[in-house]
């Protein structure tokens, strides 16, 4: 059962990995960006701006997808240390940002890897 759950809130991480990435990459004008991000619309429609937002973007893309190819691609093995590893780098990013951001990146990308972590952690033991 844990194993389940542990399968559910990872793929929960990784789908919330690209949908940052949408929005970053392509959805920077919208109000869910401007909300989602806490930024202005001026700051939003600054060439500079955009450039900086596509790039996260695609880093968030990476570990969506990283986490989707560890989860359903790779062998046996490599499985659970490749997902300690990719859920770790959302926990260590959401940390991050809310130290340096907004602080609500703790609760919405953070708790659910931090959730998703300790119930990797549990299915192993």
């Amino acid at each position: 059962m844990i194993q389940i759950l542990a399968d559910i809130a990872t793929v929960i991480v990784a789908v919330e990995a690209l949908g940052i990435m949408c929005l970053e990459m392509w959805g920077t004008q919208t109000k869910a960006a401007q909300r989602a991000f806490e930024l202005s619309p001026a700051y939003l429609k600054q060439k500079e701006a955009q450039v900086s937002m596509a790039n996260q973007g695609l880093y968030n893309g990476f570990i969506g997808v990283g986490i989707l190819l560890i989860r359903f691609v790779f062998p046996a093995e490599a499985i659970y240390p490749g997902l300690l590893l990719f859920i770790g780098f959302v926990v260590v990013a959401a940390v991050f940002g809310a130290l340096t951001a907004t602080k609500k990146i703790i609760l919405t990308q953070g708790l659910p890897a931090i959730i998703a972590l300790i119930l990797l952690v549990a299915s192993e033991i």
